[in-house]
């Protein structure tokens, strides 16, 4: 084989390559745009309301190419799932709460819940309808669990820090303390609505939101200081 006829060998290959690549990253892009359209209808009408030629409207891509990627309209709710956990998690790991003082570390994730929240208003009502047909879903998946496995691991090695340092009592468990920390402002968010309209108060105003969050972190230090 000449040098020539190698030469424009490897000039094909990396013509392919490109190829291949650009395809690749149209069919995320893709996907992307599939997934945040789903997310957006699975979150106002639920799984049962939900249509996929609604989806293909706003995302811009054909219900065909919707099928092919996901299959189903249910395994398209399940990946939706699955996507705003993964986002909220990855945000979680970045806050870096080993890094932090270990009291620091409990009032920054607390706070952050209440952020993410208030960003993101779809995760609350993704939540509400996944309880509402009791987790059927969230069961079927294979990387729930690690997400979480993944941010308790975090929680304890905080709460081991803290001890070490005589700052956090002894014997919280970390699971309690994430259920703690998740009621307090996912109850807030879901049930804003009707606590609003029941007690004339506008919760989803800024300086609401900013009182109900130093409210939840004076209480959930108060129970894991030592004193």
């Amino acid at each position: 084989m000449t040098k020539a006829m190698l030469k424009s060998g490897r000039k094909q290959q990396a013509a392919s390559a490109r190829v291949i690549d650009l395809r690749s990253r149209r069919s995320e892009q893709s996907q992307q745009q599939i997934l945040a359209a789903a997310e957006a209808e699975f979150a106002d009408k639920g799984l049962a309301g939900a249509r996929v030629d609604a989806i293909a409207e706003a995302s811009g891509i054909n219900k065909q190419m919707i099928y092919y990627y996901y299959g189903s309209k249910d395994d398209l709710y399940l990946a939706v799932l699955e996507r705003a956990y993964a986002a909220m998690r990855k945000e979680e790991r970045e806050l870096n709460l080993t890094d932090l003082d270990p009291v620091d570390a409990i009032r920054r994730l607390i706070e952050f819940k209440f952020d993410y929240y208030t960003r993101n208003p779809a995760m609350i009502r993704l939540l509400a309808g996944e309880n509402m047909q009791n987790a059927n879903y969230l069961k079927r998946s294979s990387r729930l669990r690690e997400m979480h496995i993944s941010l308790i691991d975090v929680l304890q090695a905080v709460l081991t820090a803290g001890e070490k340092q005589k700052r956090i009592k002894p014997g919280v468990d970390p699971v309690q303390l994430y259920f703690t920390i998740a009621s307090l402002n996912y109850f807030y968010f879901s049930n804003a609505a009707t606590l609003s309209t029941v007690f004339g108060r506008n919760l989803a105003r800024p300086e609401e939101r900013k009182t109900r969050t130093a409210h939840a972190v004076d209480l959930v230090l108060s129970y894991i200081r030592r004193t």
